[in-house]
């Protein structure tokens, strides 16, 4: 159980797109976390951009740099399940 509830929450883990990127991956990773469409994430991010509300250029800037890429997220879910194996046979012994 507790294999299944940590790939559940890897699997909803926000990253940045590798393969639907147009920039830094941050828009396509949005849309594929909340199931949706990347190019409406990032009409959402323009219109906002010149309706002058806040800074989203600022913001998409810091989520580039702060959310992981898609490739170190599945790493880390990979280490995260090995680790978990390792720890059942552990147990076991």
């Amino acid at each position: 159980i507790s294999t299944f509830n940590s790939l559940l929450v890897s699997m909803s883990r926000l990253y940045r797109s590798e393969s639907d990127r147009m920039l830094g991956g941050v828009c396509g990773g949005i849309a594929e976390a909340y199931d949706m469409d990347a190019t409406l994430v990032r009409l959402l991010v323009v219109l906002v951009s010149l309706s002058g509300v806040g800074s989203p250029l600022l913001a998409y800037l810091i989520a580039w740099i702060i959310i992981p890429s898609e490739s170190e997220v599945k790493i880390q879910k990979v280490t995260d399940i090995e680790a978990e194996r390792v720890e059942e046979s552990e147990d076991k012994e």
